[in-house]
């Protein structure tokens, strides 16, 4: 039986079955890859450094070597796109991506942190293309296309998770407990997203799937800059946040409990940003979302109470998400039977500005005695991403017309 055949069997009762059950494994998988598996490195870091004495410069370069994994893994997906139809590949990131987690309390050696981080990028970057791409294509065959939006909050809930569990798993052993027990975590989403995702809809060829649209990679240029903007300016909070609220005097108790906000702003941002854009238009919504990130971000400079570092965490996480939701999405409108690859070749840019902003921030908040210039440059380049957004002509064109 042909997938066509088999989908036209379903009522519109199973349709809907078949897309939460999609949706749902999506997000456990969104949760494990990269609210665990990316992400758990900002609130264990402060544990780290606390236990370990490492130096924010230490702590850069082991960021930043998660996200040349990540870069790597999604050059390696727009490089050889049909990887990515491999069971084998997807299971093997996966697993890699649990490991990594696990191992990271195993060891001492900075080496060996920097092998796992770096694995552990590459395995994100898969993870997070090949969901995105299976989930977007079996919502559509299924008639909820409409729900993708939802699909990048799972990284919001994951990160939320994060931020309550490792406060407590320190309590039980500290930073080595904090990763261990993390690990185990995402073993145990991991297991509930695979039961979902065995149905049969997951694993429908992508044939008989609709194309969103006939325009070229071309047309991504600036949506691409703008979006390597973005991942060199919000990757500054999204490692240091936490580290930097843990050190300001009267807020060291506050530290965990502003990662769970991230999470919490972040989970349903993706929604919100969805409904904002199609009020505004992605465009608009693009501008407005880099707009309150980089304020944001400047008011993390003078956080000196909890009420302020509460909003810094709030609208850094109520955007990021929508940001790249709103891309992604951007980005297969304007590519379609390309997006596949246009959705690595995405990935690839927003990693690429990921991979140069630990470093240089840890470096500069050594060399200076604190943040607050590595934030001011972060902003910046939020909003120098807002501005290519503004002039990108390409918003709301269709999708074959030439500029």
């Amino acid at each position: 039986m042909g997938p066509d055949s088999y989908l036209a069997e379903l009522t519109p009762a199973q349709h809907r079955y078949a897309a939460l059950r999609v949706l749902a494994g999506g997000l456990l998988g969104m949760m494990v890859s990269m609210g665990i598996g990316r992400f758990v490195y900002t609130p264990i870091l402060p544990l780290m450094q606390r236990d370990l004495g490492i130096t924010n410069a230490v702590a850069g370069w082991l960021a930043s070597l998660n996200y040349l994994g990540y870069l790597a893994g999604a050059i390696g997906c727009s490089l050889f796109p049909r990887l990515l139809r491999s069971g084998t590949v997807n299971l093997g990131a996966l697993l890699a991506s649990i490991a990594t987690t696990f191992l990271m309390g195993a060891t001492l050696a900075p080496s060996a942190w920097s092998a796992l981080r770096f694995c552990s990028g590459v395995a994100s970057a898969i993870l997070f293309v090949v969901i995105s791409v299976e989930v977007t294509e079996a919502l559509a065959r299924h008639g909820y296309g409409r729900w993708i939006a939802t699909l990048y909050g799972g990284v919001g809930l994951g990160i939320a998770v994060s931020g309550s569990m490792v406060p407590l798993l320190d309590e039980a052993g500290g930073w080595r407990a904090a990763w261990l027990g993390m690990g185990g975590l995402a073993v145990a989403l991991s297991l509930a997203g695979i039961a979902l995702a065995r149905k049969r809809t997951l694993a429908l060829p992508v044939a008989g799937s609709p194309s969103a649209g006939s325009g070229t990679l071309g047309s991504i240029r600036l949506l691409a800059a703008a979006y390597f903007c973005e991942g060199l300016g919000y990757i500054v909070s999204a490692t240091f946040i936490v580290a930097m609220i843990a050190r300001t005097p009267g807020l060291e108790s506050f530290a965990p409990a502003s990662w769970v906000a991230v999470g919490i702003a972040a989970a349903p941002s993706t929604i919100v940003w969805q409904l904002t854009a199609r009020r505004i238009g992605s465009r608009s919504a693009l501008v407005l979302a880099h707009t309150i990130q980089a304020a944001g971000i400047l008011l993390s400079i003078r956080a000196q109470s909890a009420v302020v570092a509460g909003l810094a965490a709030v609208s850094f996480g109520g955007t990021f998400l929508g940001i790249v939701g709103l891309v992604m999405a951007e980005g297969n409108r304007r590519t379609g039977k390309d997006g596949r690859r246009a959705a690595a070749i995405l990935t690839a840019f927003f990693g690429a500005g990921q991979v140069i902003g630990p470093p240089l921030a840890g470096r500069l908040a050594d060399s200076h005695g604190g943040f607050a210039l590595p934030l001011l440059l972060a902003a910046l380049a939020v909003a120098v991403g807002g501005i290519l957004i503004a002039v990108d002509g390409r918003f709301g064109r269709p999708c074959g017309e030439r500029q």
